[in-house]
């Protein structure tokens, strides 16, 4: 029998071609899974699975240099925003053990002359692996598009207009986090596995069917969910930025990658962090309050609030 999602299903594909009816079935069911666990999964999302996979064994060539060479691509002055982090850097916001992982960051190309070229990392290519470039920006446009199909879902559901989203993520920071959780010796280690209990920083996450499952998400009564790397599926999950401006309609969800059980694998995985533009302000929707409630956090810019988190996790 085929493994089942455990999490809520919906097909992009209503949305994009489905007649009034289906399309607002589709932004009502998008937004209360969203709203109701943190996490969608969503088919039909038009990311080409030959493309997704091409990138995984680019990758996977990368991951398989000698340390020595992946560090020259690690900008630790910079925060890792971009290129190679090495593996043991990164922590959850609440831990003190580092993950096991290491990874690399693909983000926005800007031409020289766009208004904020140099605030936006420019990335870094390793010259081991010719071909990654092309394959990874490809991805990176694949990803986004996709995103703001469901973004205006999202707006919509939201009582916004459809752009309203996607206006926030133009020019935005918008990074492909490509990571290898290699087989180790730190499995065994009390409280230290592949990625510890955390919240994304982002509006939404984007995450391709990884290489093996191994992601679960806290549910509301302090057990955790698995939720399995299915064939043609995209995990979708909502971040503390849009939990942020929905003064926690649409929660950021607790969620981790756990070490593996029985035959002992590498994963591979490329989740896809949605950021609006720098200078957007990050502010509660009047939408999303309740008469007389007020806002739980106060307006701050996309910028401010990534570098706050950036400091928190260990990458700057």
């Amino acid at each position: 029998m085929a493994e089942q999602q455990t999490i809520p299903v919906v097909d992009l594909c209503e949305y994009t071609q489905g007649d009034p009816a289906a399309r607002a079935a589709f932004v009502q069911k998008i937004g209360d899974s969203l709203k109701g666990c943190g996490f969608v999964a969503i088919e039909g999302h038009g990311v080409d699975t030959e493309l997704l996979y091409e990138n995984y064994d680019l990758f996977k060539a990368f991951f398989a240099l000698e340390t020595e060479t992946k560090r020259r691509y690690e900008d630790t002055a910079g925060g890792r925003q971009r290129g190679y982090t090495s593996f043991g850097v990164e922590h959850a916001k609440d831990s003190k053990k580092a993950d096991l992982k290491e990874f690399w960051h693909v983000g926005r190309e800007l031409a020289t002359d766009h208004p904020i070229y140099g605030r936006i990392p420019a990335n870094v290519w390793p010259e081991e692996v010719s071909a990654l470039r092309e394959k990874a920006l490809a991805l990176y446009d694949a990803m986004e598009a996709s995103a703001i199909v469901m973004l205006k879902a999202i707006s919509l559901y939201l009582g916004k207009d459809e752009n309203f989203l996607p206006d926030m993520i133009q020019d935005g920071n918008s990074i492909i986090r490509i990571i290898h959780y290699p087989v180790c010796d730190g499995f065994d280690e009390p409280g230290v596995m592949r990625a510890a209990a955390h919240e994304d920083i982002n509006l939404i996450t984007l995450l391709p069917e990884a290489t093996h499952s191994g992601l679960e998400l806290l549910e509301k009564d302090g057990t955790w969910l698995a939720i399995p790397s299915l064939k043609g599926q995209m995990i979708v999950d909502s971040g503390d930025m849009l939990a942020r401006i929905t003064n926690n309609v649409l929660p950021s969800t607790t969620h981790r990658v756990v070490n593996p059980q029985g035959e002992v694998t590498d994963r591979y995985s490329m989740p896809f962090f949605v950021h609006p533009h720098p200078d957007q302000v990050l502010e509660v929707l009047e939408s999303c309050l309740a008469p007389g409630e007020e806002p739980k956090s106060a307006p701050i810019t996309a910028e401010e609030f990534l570098f706050e988190r950036l400091r928190e996790i260990g990458l700057k």
